[in-house]
């Protein structure tokens, strides 16, 4: 592309207002990526926050009168809270770590739905100390600790997450919606119902609704329409066995995002009126009134809106041909490839090449075989050490499983909005990795004998 050639955009899955400008380089939102590399360091995670944003009112057109509560366990930070808030959404939550980042960020206790299979006494104090909104039961176990925690002048509004035996295609490890899994309680076995009964008993809480999740990423509008109509079912022998009518009916997320371009994804203009039109013919065959329903999408608000970027550090000819391009970062800034075989397109950033297309697999810096970031993947047969290359759709999942395997510092996350570009979370630092070490002050450890050194207080 020459200077006189208009910007292209990338397309899914890459960042609404993503660009490829002059001389190869990436633009996202009027932020050249080359730039913001050398500005931040690599690696480091891009989240484009008009995209963020694009979507939450995607969700909010698409259903009109239903509450949207971002899943935070796809990314969150202080700066995303402000935007999901801004945008008018609710929180979904899963820790006492992921409740204190709303508290000191502001969120309105009252917009927080906590989540989790196996809360743990933290958990459910800073749950009700915050006065969340509510507080989804995963287990019968669970009812007593949370009524324990609340009280008859203040009681607790919990729903109920039950699992309604659908079956999806997906990856197995995020499939949720089946019987034999660890999350919820089952309709067919009557334990849901079981719970439904002790929750009722309890006047320091207020049974809502009822709440499921059948999996991630996926791709078909059929199975959210299964469970809802199981969940109304159950709804309506609630009614009949304990004359309760609830409310809320809340049908999780999980909905899947276009990896590659041309992929496939759950469109929400579509989901969102399908959703709304079973709901009232299902309600309507119970002689139900319409419940309020709640979404809970994650991923498909984060995952696109973020990019990540790697320098290249070596390169190495594979024994088959194509080669491996080695990278500043791996399975502790991006997990996903190596627990799922996530795909994410792969772009050089930057410089314009006119070699041919090599084969190549991007390899990541960790200890690891498996540390591969993606496989047989398309670029310039010049590609060397110093290179940027750029990763589409990691603004889910990435930045909250890092780690710091082989201690290595988690990258920053800068945030990109109509040309600008600002720090949203620092790098850590290896400051940071040794303040947890609780080695002695002035003492040094060497061969699993400890040594006092030279200037030791009493020794000359």
């Amino acid at each position: 592309m020459d200077s006189t050639q208009t910007p292209v955009p990338c397309g899914a899955p890459w960042p609404h207002r993503a660009v490829w400008a002059t001389a190869g380089e990436l633009v996202i939102d009027g932020v050249a990526m080359a730039a913001l590399a050398r500005r931040y360091g690599t690696p480091v995670y891009v989240m484009a926050e008009r995209d963020v944003r694009d979507r939450c009112r995607a969700y909010r057109s698409a259903l009109p009168g239903a509450e949207i509560a971002y899943a935070g366990k796809a990314f969150l930070c202080r700066e995303m809270v402000r935007w999901i808030e801004e945008e008018g959404l609710w929180l979904d939550l899963a820790s006492s770590g992921e409740l204190a980042v709303a508290r000191t960020a502001g969120f309105p206790p009252e917009r927080v739905l906590v989540h989790g299979n196996a809360k743990t006494p933290r958990d459910l104090a800073a749950a009700l100390d915050l006065g969340v909104g509510r507080i989804v039961v995963d287990s019968i176990g669970e009812i007593n600790r949370i009524a324990a925690g609340a009280s008859r002048a203040r009681p607790q509004r919990v729903m109920l997450r039950v699992t309604p035996g659908v079956t999806t295609r997906t990856h197995p490890a995020v499939a949720t919606g089946g019987e034999d899994q660890k999350f919820g309680l089952s309709i067919s076995s009557g334990a849901a119902l079981e719970a439904v009964r002790r929750v009722l008993d309890h006047p320091e809480l207020v049974l809502t609704g009822l709440h499921c999740h059948i999996g991630s990423q996926l791709g078909e509008v059929r199975p959210y329409l299964i469970a809802l109509r199981r969940l109304v079912a159950l709804l309506a022998e609630i009614r009949d066995r304990h004359g309760r009518v609830l409310d809320e009916l809340n049908l999780g997320g999980g909905h899947g995002v276009a990896t590659r371009p041309g992929g496939a994804a759950l469109d929400v203009t579509r989901l969102g009126p399908r959703l709304t039109a079973t709901l009232r013919a299902a309600c309507a065959a119970c002689d139900l009134p319409v419940p309020r329903l709640f979404v809970e999408p994650g991923r498909a608000i984060a995952a696109a809106a973020g990019v990540t970027l790697y320098r290249v550090v070596a390169i190495k000819a594979r024994p088959g041909g194509g080669a491996y391009v080695a990278v500043d970062g791996g399975m502790s800034d991006n997990p996903r490839p190596a627990l799922y075989g996530a795909h994410h397109e792969v772009a050089l950033v930057g410089r314009r090449s006119e070699a041919p297309l090599r084969t190549m697999t991007i390899a990541g810096r960790h200890c690891e075989a498996g540390d591969l970031l993606a496989a047989d993947v398309a670029l310039p047969a010049d590609v060397r050490p110093g290179d940027l290359l750029a990763f589409a759709g990691t603004g889910a999942y990435n930045h909250a499983m890092a780690s710091n395997y082989n201690l290595v510092a988690r990258p920053p996350v800068v945030a990109v909005r109509a040309g600008t570009a600002r720090l949203i979370v620092r790098a850590e630092t290896e400051a940071d990795l040794l303040a947890r070490d609780m080695a002695p002050a002035g003492v040094a450890v060497r061969q699993g004998r400890t040594v006092e050194p030279v200037g030791h207080p009493g020794k000359g």
